[in-house]
């Protein structure tokens, strides 16, 4: 037997009754009578063939059956939500939304590198930024809350995460550090590095297995003064002259201008990737392909 259409105004009131926990307060936030909510609820429930929602002491809670509706109801109505705001906007400002997330990790010069062609489109672009974890972000992104993610590593493979990964390149890394330190540990670099102090991602950061590897290679055993998730406080007790930090070599007139910060040596072989990540495969956000598409090999300061 074929099932009826899904009706999304019955789909609606249910969404608001699951999330408020009563059928009171979703009347009262949607401004309709308390037996409208429970009709339209029940009809819900009986096109479906399931319970959706159980007292539990004073609250209405959902099922399991409920809870699975709510997840694709979550989606459905904050898209639409965002839909809604994003038309509204563009037809009083003919302007373009891009919501980025920009995770933790990445540097936040590389993140204002990476989205500087945005400026550059025909139409005005208004840009909405989160920063945060890579897993939030992601699960931000897969909800539609956000248009892509600027981050150090691709989207994990398998799971039920539909986004795809799009390479923005890879760029070397260097060594900088307050003018004071980068005076004392340039000479003989690296063999100078044993013992000198040092700043690094912690351990879950792509970069840090490098650097590592790195530091194995050469023989050298800095010692690690500092370990920070977020990138830019790194940058920020790198300033004040703790410790020596890595930073892309393209970044090192930007470094010595906001940072006062000089470089030490380059760090041969140490690359950091950068990814674009987004709910489609082929992009059509003309924002997020104007990041993807452009290019990568900014030219480092010279001297």
């Amino acid at each position: 037997m074929k099932s009826a259409a899904l009706n999304f105004h019955h789909l609606r009131y249910f969404w608001v009754v699951a999330r408020e926990g009563s059928v009171t307060r979703a009347a009262r936030r949607l401004g309709v009578a308390v037996q409208t909510i429970s009709v339209q609820v029940a009809r819900l429930e009986q096109s479906l063939g399931k319970a959706l929602l159980v007292p539990q002491g004073r609250r209405l809670v959902p099922t399991e059956a409920g809870r699975l509706a709510l997840a694709y109801a979550d989606q459905i109505f904050q898209l639409g939500e965002r839909m809604d705001a994003a038309l509204r906007e563009s037809d009083a400002t003919n302007t373009l939304r891009l919501a980025v997330g920009i995770s933790d990790a990445l540097p936040k010069l590389i993140a204002y590198r990476l989205m500087e062609a945005v400026f550059d489109l025909p139409q005005q672009v208004r840009l909405v930024c989160r920063e945060g974890e890579f897993d939030t972000l992601l699960a931000e992104l897969a909800l539609h809350r956000l248009d892509v993610v600027l981050t150090d590593r691709p989207a994990p493979h398998g799971g039920n995460l539909k986004v795809f990964s799009h390479a923005l390149g890879d760029f070397e890394i260097t060594l900088f550090g307050a003018p004071a330190l980068a005076g004392r540990y340039r000479k003989n670099f690296p063999r100078s590095l044993d013992a000198a102090p040092m700043l690094l991602p912690t351990r879950g950061n792509a970069l840090r297995g490098q650097i590592e590897r790195w530091q194995e290679t050469h023989d050298v055993a800095p010692l690690v003064v500092g370990e920070f998730e977020d990138s830019a406080l790194l940058t920020t007790f790198g300033r004040a002259g703790i410790g020596l930090f890595p930073a892309p070599s393209v970044l090192g007139a930007d470094i010595a201008a906001q940072l006062g910060a000089e470089p030490v040596g380059v760090m041969d072989e140490v690359r950091e990737q950068y990814y674009a990540i987004s709910n489609e495969r082929r992009i059509r956000h003309p924002a997020v392909e104007a990041i993807r598409k452009a290019p990568v090999s900014w030219s480092p300061p010279a001297g």
